[in-house]
C-alpha cells in the first residue's frame, strides 16, 4: 500500500490530532481531539467532522469520509483545490460558483484544544455553513461500535457546551460562534483503510450529537474542541467568544512556530511533552508512548543538537530514579501499569545521552551543577555496577569483558519484533552494537571511576579478536550464540555500524572500519536509511506488508531503518576523513534524501521504517522520534564540520 500524506498537531501533553492531506481517514487514531493524561494515557474523543456549504447555487460538501465496503461520501474532495501543512493544515476549497473556502485545523500547545476554522473568500450573501461532528470517547487504539451507553445529551457550560461520551471519560467541551441544533444519530461502518492493509480491525461506528450551523456574515466560522479537566492555563476558554479565543490561539502558535530554526526543529519539538513536573519523549505517533531505548537515542537529535539543553537535564534527571537491578525500563504500557524493563540497551544508551550531555553543556562554557552532575554520575554507576554482577535476563559481563545478554522468549535488543512466543530475531549471547555500547560506556564511567578502566580494556581486546569475520570482512553480529563459546552468527545486519559511527569512541581500527563501512554501503544503504538485513540473506523481506505476524516477521529482517543514517554517515566520515568534498558529498548522498522524505507521508516529519526495495516506501509508525533526532544529529554533524 503506498504511504500517503498525512498531517500532525501535538499539544505538548501528549495529546494529538492528525489526519490526512486528502480528508479521508484511513487510521483509527485519526482524530481531531485525542487526549492525554500522563502520556500512556490516552482517550479519543472527537474522531471528525462532516462539513457543508449552503450557497444559492446549491449544497457542496467540504468533507469526505470512507465507509464499508469501499464507498467514499460525501465528495467534499472533488472540491479539494490545494493543501498545505504550513504553519498547520490548511485545505482550498473552489466551489462550482467560483466561491472559495479556507479550512484551517491547529493545535494550541500546552493545552487540549483543537481550534477549527472556516473562512469564505467572495460574496457571502445566502451562504451558511453546518458541521457534524463525530464523537467516541475510546481508547485510541480500540474501536467504537454503536451502543446504548453514549451519552448524546450536552450540558451547558457557560457559553459553551459540554459533552461526556461515557462515565468516566474525559469530557468534550465546544466554544463556538454557531448556532447548535441537537439531533442525535450513529454513522455506520467507516472503514478505515490503512488498518485494513495492515491486517487489523478496519471498521468503526461514531456518534454524532447534532449540527452547529453558521451564516457567513462573520469573517470567520469557528469551532474550538478541548476537553479542560486535563487542567492548564486555557486563557478564558471558558468565557472567551469562540472567534476571539480562536484569534488568540492563531497568533500564539504564529509566535511559537516561527521561533523555531527550521521545519525539522519543530517536528522535534511534537516528541517532548510534560510528564508530571519534568519532561519525557514520546516515541512516535500516532500510536507509541514514552520508551526507554528511544528516549535516550532521539534525546541526542530533539534535545542536544537543536541546543534545548534544559529540557534534556529534565529528561535525564527524570530517568534516574528508574534504574531497578542496574536497568531502566524499556516502556511505559498504557493505563498506568508498572514499567517492563525488558531492554539490555536502554540503561546502555542512557549512559551515551548523559555524556553528550555533559558534553553539550560544556560547549555552551557552562559547568553541569553540581548535583544534577552527581545524580546523574550515580545512575551511570548503578547501570554499570548492575551489568558488571549481573541482573534481569542474563545480562551479565562474561569473563571476556564483553556482555552477555539473552532469555529464550525475551526480545532485548532494539531488533524487538515478537509475535506470540515468535521472537523473530532473539540474539541471545553478545550482540555486537551491545558490545558496542556497553564498552562505551565503560570508558565514560572510568572517568569517574577508575575500576571500569581495566574491564574496558579487556572487552576491547575481546572484541577485536572475537567479533572480527575475516570471511566476510566485516562484524559478527552476535557472538556465543545462545551462550555457546564460538558459535557466531554471520548474518549482514546494521548493528555493527555502531563500532565505528554513532558512538562517542569507535572501536575498530582504520582498515577494519573501512571494510565494515564499504560492506555495509554496498548492501545495506538506501535512500532513507540501512536495512536490517542484506537482501542475500534467506530470511530477508523486501517489504513491510500485510498482517501483523508477516509485518512482524519483516520489521528487522530488511525493512529500512532511518534513524541508522546518522550512525552510518558518522562511520563514513571517520573512514572518509573530515574534508570540504566529503561533507559536501554526504549532505547530498545521505542527508538530502532524508529532507526531501520530510515532504512525504509524515508531513514535516521521518518516518519509522521503509520497504527495502525500490521505492522504498514509508510505512510503520509515520511520525517517528529517533528519526527526526538522528536526522537532526546529521545535520547539525555536518554543518558544524563545514563551518
Amino acid at each position: 500500500m503506498a504511504s500517503e500524506k498525512e498531517w500532525l498537531e501535538t499539544d505538548g501533553l501528549g495529546g494529538f490530532a492528525s489526519g490526512t492531506a486528502t480528508l479521508t481517514r484511513s487510521r483509527r487514531y485519526h482524530a481531531l481531539l485525542m487526549r492525554s493524561g500522563p502520556p500512556s494515557r490516552r482517550c479519543t474523543l472527537v474522531n471528525g467532522f462532516d462539513a457543508e456549504v449552503c450557497t444559492p447555487a446549491g449544497r457542496f460538501a467540504l468533507s469526505a469520509q470512507r465507509y464499508q465496503p469501499g464507498v467514499t461520501a460525501p465528495d467534499g474532495w472533488t472540491r479539494l483545490e490545494s493543501f498545505t501543512d504550513e504553519p498547520w493544515p490548511t485545505w482550498i476549497f473552489r466551489l462550482p460558483d467560483g466561491r472559495v473556502v479556507r479550512q484551517e485545523i491547529f493545535v494550541a500547545h500546552g493545552r487540549a484544544v483543537t481550534v477549527v476554522t472556516f473562512t469564505l473568500v467572495g460574496e457571502p450573501a445566502g451562504c451558511s455553513l453546518e458541521v457534524r461532528p463525530f464523537f467516541s470517547g475510546r481508547d485510541p487504539h480500540a474501536l467504537q461500535h454503536e451502543n446504548t451507553a453514549f451519552n448524546f445529551a450536552p450540558v451547558p457550560s457557560g457559553q459553551n457546551l459540554r459533552w461526556t461520551p461515557y462515565e468516566g471519560v474525559p469530557v468534550i467541551e465546544v466554544n463556538t460562534n454557531a448556532s447548535y441544533r441537537h439531533d442525535p444519530q450513529w454513522y455506520r461502518n467507516f472503514l478505515y483503510e490503512t488498518e485494513r492493509a495492515r491486517g487489523l480491525d478496519d471498521t468503526e461506528d461514531l456518534a454524532t450529537p447534532g449540527v452547529f450551523s453558521w451564516a457567513f456574515t462573520e469573517p470567520e466560522a469557528v469551532l474550538i474542541f478541548a476537553s479542560p479537566s486535563t487542567g492548564g492555563d486555557y486563557h478564558g476558554f471558558n468565557s472567551e467568544p469562540a472567534p476571539e479565543a480562536a484569534a488568540n490561539y492563531r497568533a500564539m502558535e504564529l509566535t511559537r512556530r516561527k521561533g523555531f530554526a527550521s521545519r525539522l526543529h519543530r517536528a522535534a519539538d511534537d516528541y517532548l511533552v510534560r510528564r508530571g513536573e519534568g519532561h519525557t519523549i514520546i516515541a512516535g505517533y500516532p500510536w507509541f508512548t514514552d520508551w526507554g531505548r528511544d528516549t535516550f537515542i532521539a534525546l541526542r537529535g530533539l534535545c542536544l543538537a537543536t541546543g534545548r539543553l534544559a529540557i534534556a537535564r529534565s529528561i535525564l534527571l527524570g530517568w534516574t530514579g528508574l534504574v531497578a537491578e542496574g536497568m531502566l525500563p524499556n516502556f511505559f504500557p498504557e493505563g498506568g501499569k508498572a514499567p517492563e524493563y525488558n531492554s539490555v540497551d536502554a540503561s546502555l544508551w542512557f549512559v551515551i545521552a548523559v555524556h553528550d550531555y555533559f558534553a553539550a553543556v560544556a560547549a555552551t562554557g557552562q559547568r553541569v551543577p553540581a548535583n544534577d552532575r552527581q545524580q546523574l554520575t550515580v545512575a551511570v554507576e548503578a547501570i554499570l555496577e548492575g551489568y558488571a554482577r549481573g541482573t534481569r535476563f542474563g545480562i551479565r559481563a562474561d569473563a571476556d569483558g564483553l556482555l552477555f545478554a539473552g532469555q529464550p522468549g525475551v526480545q532485548l535488543t532494539w531488533m524487538d519484533a515478537k509475535v506470540g512466543e515468535w521472537v523473530v530475531t532473539p540474539r541471545i549471547g553478545k550482540p555486537v552494537e551491545v558490545q558496542a555500547l556497553w564498552i562505551n560506556a565503560l570508558r565514560i564511567g572510568a572517568r569517574h571511576n577508575k575500576k571500569w578502566r581495566e574491564l574496558a580494556r579487556l572487552a576491547q581486546k575481546n572484541f577485536a579478536k572475537k567479533f572480527w569475520n575475516n570471511e566476510l570482512g566485516c562484524l559478527f553480529d552476535v557472538v556465543d550464540v545462545d551462550f555457546v563459546s564460538g558459535c557466531n552468527d554471520a548474518s549482514l545486519r546494521p548493528n555493527q555500524i555502531f563500532a565505528v559511527g554513532g558512538l562517542p569512541f569507535a572501536l575498530l581500527r582504520q582498515a577494519q572500519a573501512g571494510r565494515v563501512v564499504a560492506k555495509v554501503e554496498q548492501h545495506l544503504l538506501t535512500p532513507l536509511g540501512l536495512r536490517s538485513l542484506a537482501p542475500a540473506h534467506p530470511a530477508y523481506q523486501p517489504h513491510y506488508t500485510g498482517g501483523v505476524r508477516e509485518r512482524d516477521g519483516a520489521y528487522h529482517q530488511g525493512t529500512v531503518w532511518p534513524w541508522l543514517s546518522c550512525a552510518f554517515v558518522e562511520a563514513w566520515l571517520r573512514v572518509q576523513g573530515r574534508s570540504a568534498a566529503t561533507l559536501a558529498e554526504a549532505r547530498v548522498r545521505f542527508l538530502a534524501p532524508l529532507l526531501a522524505h520530510t515532504k512525504e507521508a509524515g508531513l514535516g516529519h521521518v518516518t519509522e521504517i521503509a520497504d527495502a526495495t525500490s521505492p522504498f516506501t514509508p510505512c510503520g509508525c509515520p511520525f517517528q522520534a529517533w528519526s527526526v533526532g538522528e536526522t537532526l544529529r546529521l545535520e547539525k554533524i555536518i554543518a558544524e564540520e563545514i563551518l
